[in-house]
């Protein structure tokens, strides 16, 4: 009796044993706290925060199909239309230092189809700009000042001339006055073979007088010795907005030259908001003395701009230009994100 109720007592405490054992290998951990990403609206829309990180993280871009027309457009295969897409991605972080407002930029064009290079297959993925900014200092690789265009597709703000450098850049930004010094690294300037590694100086100076912007800009080519000014101005007018620029050159640099460059340009274009969702950009350009033609040359034109719906746009533009005698446009969707 003593003998088969030690063995019962036994097995008992045996299947107690195993099974806690097997309850402690059930029992489920507890789960870690979710960290959900957090709004940052100090910089506007659109940023969110990086978890664990006081970084502010900002993902746009766009999605482009466009369809070139004109005399000449397609330089590869002779037509005179080229249809191609275009995706850029941009992503921006920014944070508050110290020193003033942390930023980087990065923002990646793939471009497909687009035939106009003269290449068999021009279809490229390349950095458009990539820069890091810290207060008033930029340095990187970014569109320069000269970008800047006015209203509508018809000027040749540049006269074609290369508008990205890789370039160190401070800009003092007050509440009605800016001004910025910045040094660019020159490739394949026009100084010619031997020469084409060189620098530029660009200077800005940018003012608000109630709803009037001015900019007055200057450039130097120290490789070829040559330099250019544009004053550019913008205000509201009637139902549109004005704007226009006036540029002189001593002569061809790398910040001016190409199409519609000369001596003297003047430009103008009137956007007229037609309805909500409807704007029409009439301009006009005029250059004495034209380097490429030696000879004055103008070029007029229209650009429509209609938003479709919300993230979704349509761009229509034709141009007529005297020297060579050519119509140029072409008609562009694209879904902004």
């Amino acid at each position: 009796m003593n003998i088969k109720s030690l063995l019962l007592g036994s097995a008992a405490a045996l299947a107690a044993v195993t099974g806690a054992q097997a309850a402690d290998a059930i029992v489920a951990a507890e789960p870690e706290p979710l960290e959900y990403v957090r709004v940052c609206d100090a910089f506007g829309t659109g940023y969110f925060y990086i978890p664990g990180t006081e970084t502010c993280l900002k993902i746009g871009g766009y999605v482009r199909f466009q369809v070139d027309i004109g005399d000449a457009t397609n330089s590869y295969n002779g037509n005179d239309w080229d249809a191609w897409t275009r995706g850029r991605l941009e992503v921006t972080s920014k944070s508050d230092t110290e020193l003033g407002t942390l930023t980087g930029f990065i923002a990646i064009h793939g471009e497909s189809s687009r035939d106009n290079s003269g290449a068999s297959s021009s279809d490229r993925f390349y950095f458009d700009e990539v820069y890091l900014s810290l207060g008033g200092f930029k340095a990187g690789t970014y569109l320069n000042w000269w970008d800047k265009g006015i209203n509508g597709e018809t000027d040749a703000n540049a006269g074609g001339a290369n508008t990205r450098w890789t370039s160190v850049a401070y800009t003092y930004t007050g509440d009605a006055f800016s001004a910025g010094l910045q040094l660019d690294e020159i490739t394949d300037t026009i100084a010619g073979p031997g020469d084409s590694q060189g620098v530029g100086v660009e200077a800005i100076v940018s003012a608000k007088f109630g709803s009037v912007a001015v900019d007055l800009l200057g450039s130097y080519d120290i490789e070829a010795e040559e330099g250019a000014v544009r004053l550019l101005a913008s205000a509201p007018v009637g139902p549109g907005t004005l704007q226009g620029f006036v540029i002189w050159s001593s002569d061809v640099s790398a910040y001016y030259n190409g199409n519609l460059s000369g001596e003297w340009a003047v430009a103008a274009s009137y956007a007229i908001k037609a309805t909500d969702k409807l704007t029409i950009t009439p301009g006009f350009q005029y250059v004495w003395d034209s380097y490429r033609f030696n000879d004055d040359d103008w070029r007029a034109g229209v650009t429509l701009d209609y938003a479709i719906t919300s993230g979704l746009a349509f761009k229509g533009t034709v141009n007529y230009q005297d020297q060579p005698d050519a119509w140029t446009g072409f008609v562009r969707l694209q879904r902004t994100f």
